[in-house]
């Protein structure tokens, strides 16, 4: 892959870390790297290891891990703070990547979670890509 190339698509995956609570398609995405969008998502693909829409999931339901742990808010309004426009597609999308439902894991204490550094908190309560969700423990 060109360099150019692969500039452009860190610049479509960052645009999704910073505006993943927005209304992103592959066309728009695709935009942003300069590309057609069937071009973007086989890039990216190959770049990144996986689709757009399944990395912007990814940070989307990380996100929610975070406002789920904090508390303050319902299932229902985390999913919709997130991004996402169904309760039924994020709780599935969810309960595959981490291993239990949204309300279970906003039920359960995180006390072990905050007693940790940040740096060490994110890479364990990251969302599992391949479908494996992790044991708890």
């Amino acid at each position: 892959m060109e360099t150019s190339d692969l500039v452009l698509l860190r610049k479509a995956r960052d645009q999704m870390d910073r505006e993943y609570a927005r209304p992103l398609d592959v066309e728009a995405l695709a935009r942003t790297a300069l590309m057609s969008p069937g071009h973007f998502a086989r890039s990216f693909r190959e770049e990144f290891g996986e689709t757009p829409y399944s990395y912007l999931m990814t940070r989307r339901i990380e996100r929610a891990m975070a406002l789920l742990r904090r508390g303050d808010l319902s299932v229902t309004e985390v999913c919709f703070e997130v991004g996402c426009s169904s309760l039924g597609s994020f709780s599935s999308k969810f309960s595959e990547l981490v291993g239990e439902s949204p309300s279970a894991y906003k039920a359960r204490p995180h006390e072990k979670d905050a007693a940790s550094i940040p740096c060490i908190q994110k890479i364990y309560t990251r969302p599992i890509r391949n479908g494996e969700a992790r044991t708890l423990g």
